[in-house]
């Protein structure tokens, strides 16, 4: 079985852009050593430590909705519900290797488990 390196994702609210448009899916890769030790070097990092979230998931976040380039500033517009659901998902991917989440369907609304594994 191949290394699986890209997770797909549904955010619970979605981010607005300038225009309006609302971007709910988005694709998440595993992160790096240098994911995790370059961000330290940064000047908004290291004058305020809790901007190191942002630059982290603006690093491993590839694709959101229509957007391409995923920044912190993006991430910065999200809503805490949905950075809170996209620092779950970095956890559990790049860590404890659960990989099964609870979020709300996008259609029905109701409370679902999302298992990231590929089938055997």
């Amino acid at each position: 079985m191949a290394l699986q390196t890209e997770y797909e994702f549904n955010l619970p609210k979605g981010y607005a852009d300038e225009e309006g448009t609302l971007h709910k899916k988005g694709v998440m890769r595993l992160a790096t050593a240098a994911d995790e030790i370059l961000p330290q070097k940064d000047p908004r990092v290291q004058s305020n430590p809790a901007y190191l979230t942002l630059i982290l998931l603006s690093r491993v976040v590839t694709k959101l909705g229509s957007l391409h380039d995923v920044n912190p500033g993006i991430i910065e517009g999200l809503f805490l519900e949905d950075l809170t659901y996209l620092q779950e998902l970095y956890q559990r991917i790049n860590g404890n290797g659960e990989l099964t989440i609870k979020t709300k369907c996008p259609h029905c609304g109701e409370t679902v488990e999302v298992n990231f594994l590929p089938p055997d």
